[in-house]
């Protein structure tokens, strides 16, 4: 099948990659010229376990390219995926510009090369998108397309794996032939017998919001949960074991912490509070939800206020992990931007490490924050001579460090741990001072 993929972000980078290495031919554009030069020279400029492997084979066999000219692209494809950005709106309303302006541009070329295509919004946007490209592109052309709802349920450090062997493949569509079409497309990838589920525009746009507003809820129930764990004396790593294994509930996004960002949560939870907003209703859990999520994301800080009695200006603090998660570079609403941010403004000097997202962390970072942060080369180095170590991504290396070393190398053994990484036994057998969330402290 003949594939256009217009935007090569996460979505569309991967999504282009994968649909290549199932035997299509694929076409990417994008209007960022040196980056199309990159991908073109075999270069992937982001950080995605497993894509380098696929999109290197995709290249080599001739069924992946890249260019700048979206009429190109239009001209040689039958499909054609919307991978755009959607950022939210002050509002938290997700701006539909991109999605919008070349839709604007399809209606045009529809005319200059005629003939069926569907027209694919994979990118995660509001409920009556599909209904405005729709509007858009027919206001220029007669000529027969179709516009279905695809999103995506990727996550970011797995999304290769997720797209090649998805739990469920979800197309809205009021047409037959589109469905029909998305089918074959995506059947390659159901062998084993998960669902292609097909059904209205407007639902599809919807599911996606709801599946991440339900995650981000999950995991903010639980870091409420935490929090009353740190009154009561319990231990939330007991209480997650005990509801987790309750097959209502299930075991995963049950982790405490400190709080979830990223590029799809928070702009998903907002954008479908402010849809709810916009009919009429109001959408109270995800209200509270929101609003526990941002103070979640600096409660280490109020706990190393508390630890050291208001008194942190002149501290040297170590920072291991500045993605939002482990396995990819991206900072986007990242708990260690916040941290980060609170910990300059107390007069505190930082010694940072991430094992990828350095450079986009400094692209993203407050000028207060950079200008106290020291970025290093690998995990040990951080914690030498430090006062303190704040642990904000949970970054496989990070979990198994030598405890001893900690008391060896740090002015004073002292860790806030915002990702409860390690076995409270283990720190106090080591002569840490051990403060993770919703578990006691320990030698404190």
């Amino acid at each position: 099948m003949k594939v256009g993929v217009i935007g090569t972000g996460y979505v569309g980078l991967v999504s282009g990659t994968c649909f290549a290495d199932s035997g299509n031919d694929v076409i990417c554009v994008d209007i960022d010229e040196s980056k199309v030069e990159r991908m073109r020279k075999g270069e992937v400029p982001i950080y995605e376990p497993g894509l380098n492997r696929v999109f290197d084979r995709a290249i080599r066999e001739k069924r992946l390219s890249f260019t700048t000219d979206i009429e190109k692209a239009f001209k040689e494809s039958e499909v054609i995926f919307l991978c755009l950005p959607t950022p939210p709106g002050a509002d938290g309303q997700a701006d539909l510009s991109f999605v919008l302006n070349v839709a604007d541009q399809l209606g045009d070329l529809f005319n200059k090369f005629p003939g069926y295509r569907v027209i694919v919004n994979k990118s995660t946007v509001p409920v009556g998108t599909a209904d405005r490209v729709h509007e858009k592109i027919a206001a220029k052309t007669d000529h027969e397309f179709d516009v279905v709802s695809n999103p995506e349920f990727l996550r970011e450090g797995a999304a290769v794996e997720d797209f090649m062997k998805p739990e469920r493949v979800v197309v809205g569509t009021s047409s037959d032939k589109a469905a029909k079409l998305m089918t074959a497309l995506y059947e390659p990838f159901v062998r084993s017998g998960n669902p292609i589920i097909i059904m209205d525009e407007r639902s599809s746009e919807l599911t996606k919001y709801a599946a991440n507003a339900m995650l981000a809820t999950k995991i903010t129930f639980m870091n409420e949960i935490a929090n009353i764990c740190e009154k009561v004396g319990a231990n939330v790593d007991n209480v997650r074991r005990g509801i987790g294994t309750d097959s209502r509930i299930g075991k995963r996004f049950l982790f405490a912490g400190i709080g979830y960002g990223g590029s799809c949560f928070p702009k998903d939870v907002q954008a479908i509070h402010h849809t709810a907003g916009e009919y009429g209703y109001d959408f109270r859990i995800l209200d509270s939800v929101m609003k526990v999520n941002e103070t979640q994301k600096v409660s280490i800080v109020e706990k190393m206020k508390e630890f050291y009695k208001g008194d942190l200006k002149g501290k040297t603090v170590g920072v291991w992990g500045l993605a939002f998660k482990p396995e990819t570079d991206d900072v986007r609403e990242a708990p260690a931007l916040y941290i980060t941010d609170e910990l300059a403004k107390l007069g505190v000097k930082m010694r940072a490490y991430d094992p990828e997202a350095v450079d986009t962390f400094k692209a993203a970072a407050s000028e207060i924050a950079k200008e106290n942060i020291e970025f290093v080369s690998d995990r040990d180095s951080v914690i030498d001579g430090v006062d303190a170590l704040v642990i904000c991504t949970e970054w496989n290396e990070f979990r198994r460090p030598d405890m001893e070393r900690f008391s060896k190398v740090m002015k004073a053994p002292v860790i806030f741990d915002g990702r409860n990484l390690y076995d409270l036994e283990r720190a106090k057998e080591a002569g840490l001072t051990y403060i993770s969330v919703g578990r006691p402290s320990v030698n404190v």
